[in-house]
């Protein structure tokens, strides 16, 4: 065999050892590339955690809001009542829950609160409750989902009993600012969220806590906007409230 034979094969073998070195990484650098674009869809298509807001938002009924003919706040009971015998009217009950460095009157109330530190986890901002008729509204009781969401998506169908637990569970409640709790009136997730983006995530799981406990439903819109809410903070816990 002449030389020129043997030089003239070599190149064809270091070609076709580069040409072959090409392909191979190719398919190395395809393999990495389909593994980084179906990461994201297989962790989108896992099911959230039991135990979570977010598995629990996955129970609740979704459908249409229904009207609010008949909604009176009578149809919950009176306000604040004592449902749990302690001698105490609710709200003053949520108020020594969540207010601070609490004095009570020296009255014949001895449960009724007087004075109190209040870090409002709606606004992010603290204010000082003093009782009072022109001071006590800077604090009030948040129906958390709003008497009125909840007869338009099934407590209309609810007895006198069931109606007067409900507008008087701590789960349903919470102290906040009495600007914030005006500004949200009777609106639900869709329309509404605390100013307090830091709270969002625990608001959130409240509500739907309370709408598994009592089987509300929620509307389309709420449901996506409670979703988007919890899609940042897929572990949430649903809230235990003694």
């Amino acid at each position: 065999m002449s030389t020129q034979s043997t030089s003239s094969k070599s190149r064809r073998s270091a070609r076709l050892r580069r040409a072959l070195r090409t392909i191979l990484i190719a398919l190395a650098l395809g393999i990495v590339i389909a593994n980084a674009v179906s990461q994201p869809t297989i962790e989108a298509n896992e099911a959230p955690a039991t135990g979570t807001a977010l598995a629990a938002l996955e129970t609740l009924e979704v459908k249409g809001v229904a009207a609010s003919t008949g909604y009176e706040r009578e149809n919950f009971g009176s306000a604040w009542a004592d449902v749990d015998g302690n001698g105490c009217d609710t709200r003053n009950d949520i108020l020594a829950r969540d207010l601070t460095d609490l004095t009570y009157s020296t009255r014949d109330k001895a449960c009724e609160v007087r004075t109190g530190t209040f870090a409002d986890p709606y606004t992010g901002e603290t204010i000082s409750f003093v009782r009072g008729n022109k001071t006590s509204s800077a604090v009030q009781i948040d129906h958390v989902i709003p008497l009125m969401d909840a007869w338009r998506k099934g407590a209309q169908s609810w007895d006198d009993e069931t109606r007067l637990r409900f507008a008087n569970d701590p789960l349903n409640l919470l102290a906040s600012d009495g600007s914030a709790n005006q500004s949200k009136g009777a609106r639900d997730a869709s329309a509404w969220l605390p100013p307090n983006h830091a709270f969002r995530c625990t608001y959130i799981a409240r509500q739907v806590a309370v709408k598994a406990e009592y089987e509300l439903w929620v509307t389309p819109s709420e449901h996506e906007a409670m979703a988007t809410v919890l899609d940042r903070c897929p572990s949430e816990p649903l809230p235990v409230v003694p």
